[in-house]
Protein backbone atom coordinates (compact mmCIF):
# COMPACT_ATOMS: atom_id res chain seq x y z
CA UNK A 1 0.00 0.00 0.00
CA UNK A 2 1.26 3.50 -0.82
CA UNK A 3 2.35 5.90 1.88
CA UNK A 4 1.79 9.64 1.90
CA UNK A 5 3.69 12.45 3.55
CA UNK A 6 1.36 15.40 4.05
CA UNK A 7 2.85 18.74 5.09
CA UNK A 8 0.55 21.40 6.55
CA UNK A 9 2.19 24.82 6.35
CA UNK A 10 0.98 27.47 8.81
CA UNK A 11 0.11 30.91 7.44
CA UNK A 12 3.36 32.84 6.89
CA UNK A 13 4.01 36.45 7.80
CA UNK A 14 4.73 37.20 4.12
CA UNK A 15 2.55 34.95 1.92
CA UNK A 16 3.99 36.29 -1.35
CA UNK A 17 7.58 35.55 -0.29
CA UNK A 18 6.55 32.10 0.96
CA UNK A 19 4.80 31.25 -2.32
CA UNK A 20 7.70 32.52 -4.43
CA UNK A 21 10.22 30.43 -2.51
CA UNK A 22 7.97 27.39 -2.41
CA UNK A 23 7.21 27.49 -6.14
CA UNK A 24 10.70 28.40 -7.35
CA UNK A 25 12.94 26.55 -4.88
CA UNK A 26 11.23 24.08 -2.55
CA UNK A 27 8.85 22.35 -4.95
CA UNK A 28 11.63 21.74 -7.49
CA UNK A 29 13.76 20.24 -4.70
CA UNK A 30 10.90 17.95 -3.65
CA UNK A 31 10.32 16.75 -7.22
CA UNK A 32 13.87 15.37 -7.21
CA UNK A 33 13.16 12.90 -4.38
CA UNK A 34 13.96 9.39 -5.62
CA UNK A 35 10.95 7.14 -6.27
CA UNK A 36 8.41 9.92 -5.66
CA UNK A 37 5.12 8.68 -7.17
CA UNK A 38 3.10 11.88 -6.89
CA UNK A 39 3.34 15.37 -5.45
CA UNK A 40 0.31 17.65 -5.09
CA UNK A 41 -0.27 20.98 -3.39
CA UNK A 42 -3.39 22.82 -2.29
CA UNK A 43 -3.57 26.47 -1.33
CA UNK A 44 -6.77 26.52 0.75
CA UNK A 45 -9.20 29.38 0.28
CA UNK A 46 -11.55 30.90 2.82
CA UNK A 47 -14.00 28.62 4.61
CA UNK A 48 -17.73 28.56 3.75
CA UNK A 49 -18.27 31.33 6.31
CA UNK A 50 -15.44 33.44 4.87
CA UNK A 51 -13.01 32.60 7.67
CA UNK A 52 -9.30 32.44 6.93
CA UNK A 53 -7.95 28.95 6.25
CA UNK A 54 -6.01 27.26 9.04
CA UNK A 55 -3.15 26.38 6.67
CA UNK A 56 -1.52 28.39 3.90
CA UNK A 57 -0.42 25.39 1.83
CA UNK A 58 -0.88 21.64 2.02
CA UNK A 59 1.57 19.40 0.19
CA UNK A 60 1.14 15.65 -0.27
CA UNK A 61 3.96 13.42 -1.47
CA UNK A 62 3.26 9.78 -2.23
CA UNK A 63 5.67 6.83 -2.23
CA UNK A 64 5.24 3.08 -2.78
CA UNK A 65 5.91 2.27 0.89
CA UNK A 66 7.19 3.70 4.16
CA UNK A 67 10.57 2.11 3.47
CA UNK A 68 10.81 3.77 0.06
CA UNK A 69 9.86 7.12 1.60
CA UNK A 70 12.46 6.77 4.37
CA UNK A 71 15.13 5.88 1.82
CA UNK A 72 14.21 8.93 -0.30
CA UNK A 73 14.33 11.25 2.70
CA UNK A 74 17.80 9.92 3.58
CA UNK A 75 19.28 10.82 0.20
CA UNK A 76 21.06 14.10 -0.58
CA UNK A 77 17.85 15.23 -2.34
CA UNK A 78 15.79 14.50 0.79
CA UNK A 79 18.27 16.30 3.00
CA UNK A 80 18.25 19.33 0.68
CA UNK A 81 14.44 19.52 0.75
CA UNK A 82 14.34 19.13 4.54
CA UNK A 83 17.10 21.70 5.10
CA UNK A 84 15.28 24.18 2.87
CA UNK A 85 12.31 24.36 5.28
CA UNK A 86 14.27 26.84 7.42
CA UNK A 87 14.45 29.20 4.43
CA UNK A 88 10.70 29.80 4.10
CA UNK A 89 8.58 27.95 6.69
CA UNK A 90 9.31 30.09 9.73
CA UNK A 91 5.63 29.97 10.76
CA UNK A 92 5.96 26.21 11.17
CA UNK A 93 4.72 23.10 9.46
CA UNK A 94 3.15 19.84 10.60
CA UNK A 95 4.14 16.59 8.89
CA UNK A 96 1.74 13.65 8.80
CA UNK A 97 2.64 10.21 7.48
CA UNK A 98 0.09 7.51 6.75
CA UNK A 99 -1.07 4.79 4.42
CA UNK A 100 -2.86 6.10 1.38
CA UNK A 101 -6.32 4.64 0.96
CA UNK A 102 -8.06 5.36 -2.34
CA UNK A 103 -11.82 5.80 -1.90
CA UNK A 104 -12.81 6.68 -5.47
Amino acid sequence: MSISLTVLYNPPADPAAFDKHYDEVHAPLATKLPNLESFTIVRPGPGPDGSAPQYHLIATLTFASAEVMQEAMGTPEGKAANDDLANFAQAGATMLIGELQRVV
